[in-house]
């Protein structure tokens, strides 16, 4: 029967459901190239999460230089504090560059003519398997960075202290690795409160324009068709009990989100309207059946990073489901 399996008769408002096995499916000869490519990217993804985990920042050391600005020893202090976690957030934002490119190969893959989103996903498991692998990366990485404000105070503080420095015609040694245009860039990077997201929003965006011949359909069913999958494993008892690692629940709940976020930017109309393919009171209910310490990151992203949440078109009901 393969890893990905249709189920039958519970086909909602024509919106196909699959089970897809995201802990064993393997690439065939066909998915090889791709897969290895984007294989290469998400090796770095476990080691980035743990650095972001631990990032502590140099909150001691700068709230010590800003009250002593005469102090030279203190203000030397915090600047080779700050400037090793600098160099670490440059490694982030780098990472999310690569990630954009793996993201694009996979939506070449599984949009490409002549088979339909859906015949792809049933062909293509092992690349259905790393997209969903960079959506709960990158869900994982935001839902940390939201809750470290660490990051934008360190970077902060690296900027002013360039810029003064600058003022007084100095250039210090660290300023060759994290350039002004660099730092500009990561500024806008960081400014963002899901910066992971909106990479893969913009991406996922960037990619439908571009290629005019393929219609916006294609990728946006390849979007829907992924959040039912998600939704079904997640609500049928058959299903979950097919997971053999604990963690697949969370993993498959923060796909379904990841794929909702970019369906609702990449899609005229959004996730939200009653035109939708997506059933998102259906997605909803199922992340609020969870304990709420563990989805309400989840639910957060629904409610501030989505585009169409609050249009006319979305329903009362979801809007109060979100509550």
């Amino acid at each position: 029967m393969g890893n990905l399996i249709k189920v039958l008769g519970k086909d909602l408002e024509n919106c196909p459901h699959f089970f897809l096995d995201f802990e064993n499916a393997q690439p065939t000869e066909a998915e090889t190239a791709v897969w290895n490519q984007v294989s290469a990217v998400l090796e770095e993804a476990h080691g980035i999460l743990a650095e972001l985990q631990s990032y502590n920042g140099a909150g001691q050391e700068i709230r010590e230089a800003i009250q002593n600005p005469g102090d030279l020893a203190l203000q030397e202090k915090a600047w080779n504090a700050v400037c090793p976690l600098v160099a670490k957030l440059k490694r982030f934002y780098e990472f999310s560059l690569r990630l954009e490119n793996a993201l694009r190969s996979l939506l070449e893959a599984l949009t490409s003519p002549p088979y339909a989103p859906m015949q792809h996903l049933e062909r293509e498991q092992a690349l259905a398997k790393q997209f969903a692998e960079i959506l709960h990366f990158t869900l994982s990485f935001d839902e940390l960075k939201m809750t470290n404000p660490a990051i934008q105070n360190d970077f902060s503080y690296y900027r002013r202290t360039i810029s003064r420095n600058r003022l007084n015609n100095q250039q210090l040694e660290a300023e060759n690795e994290v350039n002004n245009e660099m730092a500009n860039r990561m500024s806008l990077f960081y400014a963002e409160a899901t910066p992971m997201l909106k990479t893969l929003s913009n991406a996922t965006t960037k990619f439908v324009s571009e290629n005019k011949t393929l219609p916006i359909e294609d990728t946006t069913d390849c979007l829907s068709t992924m959040a039912c999958v998600c939704r079904v494993m997640l609500e049928t008892p058959e299903y979950r009990c097919r997971f053999t690692n604990t963690e697949t629940m969370l993993f498959c709940m923060r796909v379904m989100v990841g794929v909702i976020i970019l369906y609702d930017h990449v899609h005229p109309v959004g996730a939200f309207a009653k035109t939708s393919k997506i059933d998102m009171k259906g997605c909803i209910k199922v992340l609020k059946e969870q304990p709420s310490n563990s989805v309400e990151g989840l639910l957060n992203a629904l409610r501030y990073t989505t585009r169409h949440l609050n249009d006319d078109s979305t329903s009362k009901q979801i809007r109060a489901l979100l509550q």
